[in-house]
């Protein structure tokens, strides 16, 4: 399978590959570890690199034994899912890549990109080759040409990013005519606000990824028994879930055993509370988008982590 070429979309040329650089004109991109680097090292996604490189098996169904990812990618894709089979995916935003495994089991070419390190937590569980390529890019300034991709997908990423509408118009941008665009974004919730989340944010996203990454460890480590204790009393759990700022998944997945339990939990907390950006929409301004950018087929409800939708490009 041919991948789209790496496109300087500032001088609308293409780059030409010159030993451990991506070259085109004056820019000179580097290649480290296999991977080129269109951004510089450090930026706001930061904690999410310490978080994939430390938890990079936590969410793989290969590691869960159960089809956690799957499930959740077939819902968000539809019928899209059925057609993934030689189809060229672009994923934005793969962290340490619960959704490449999918994607490349359905044997689709896999374009993974991630602002962060997470690249190579990626390509420690995905090495690159014939159907698996990675860069590390900026999801709302990607180094491809527009409509190159029958498939795009990105999920549990856009509310992360500094402006969701500019970053899904972005991403509609790379779908072909006639492809699909996959995406979720929280929603509001009472529990976001009665769980004092914004202060642990104001306070772990100051601190540093490291300390961050301790931080929430520390935190984890004293309320994991008390979502344990309460794990098969559903109204204490909803309970405990409202005021706690740690992610417990005693409820949605019970079918995972105390040691996986104990490792998203982790992996949640961290993400949710050292997230630099994080933002809200409804159904209602999701749809509007969509419907703004001219999308066909819109399916847009409330789910997963708060928003899915999908849409087609029109032909």
């Amino acid at each position: 399978m041919t991948f789209p070429v790496y496109f300087d979309i500032e001088t609308q040329s293409t780059y030409s590959h010159v030993g451990n650089y991506l070259v085109s004109g004056n820019s000179k991109i580097p290649i480290t570890n296999g991977i080129p680097r269109f951004v510089k090292k450090d930026n706001y996604a930061s904690a999410f690199g310490e978080q994939w490189k430390r938890y990079r098996l936590t969410q793989l169904d290969s590691h869960t034994g159960q089809p956690i990812s799957e499930d959740r990618l077939k819902r968000c894709l539809g019928k899209a899912y059925h057609q993934l089979s030689g189809k060229m995916v672009l994923e934005a935003g793969c962290g340490a890549g619960r959704f490449t495994e999918v994607l490349l089991k359905k044997q689709a070419s896999v374009v993974s990109i991630d602002l962060s390190h997470a690249v190579d937590a990626n390509k420690n569980n995905f090495p690159i080759n014939d159907a698996h390529i990675i860069a590390q890019a900026d999801i709302t300034q990607l180094p491809f040409r527009k409509e190159q991709f029958d498939i795009v997908v990105c999920l549990g990423v856009i509310q992360h990013t500094v402006n969701p509408e500019i970053t899904i118009k972005g991403l509609y941008d790379q779908v072909k005519k006639g492809g699909y665009l996959a995406i979720d974004h929280y929603t509001h919730t009472i529990s976001y606000y009665t769980k004092a989340t914004a202060l642990f944010r104001f306070f772990l996203k100051r601190i540093g990824p490291i300390n961050g990454l301790k931080s929430t460890e520390w935190l984890v480590k004293y309320m994991y028994p008390l979502h344990k204790a309460v794990r098969n009393h559903r109204v204490l759990q909803a309970m405990l879930s409202r005021i706690s700022p740690a992610r417990s998944y005693f409820q949605s997945h019970p079918q995972l055993n105390d040691k996986i339990q104990y490792e998203w939990m982790l992996l949640d907390t961290h993400d949710s509370l050292t997230d630099y950006y994080k933002h809200f929409r409804t159904v209602g301004q999701i749809k509007k988008l969509l419907e703004k950018m001219g999308a066909a087929d819109i399916q847009c409800n409330y789910g997963g982590n708060g928003v899915e939708a999908l849409c087609r490009k029109p032909s």
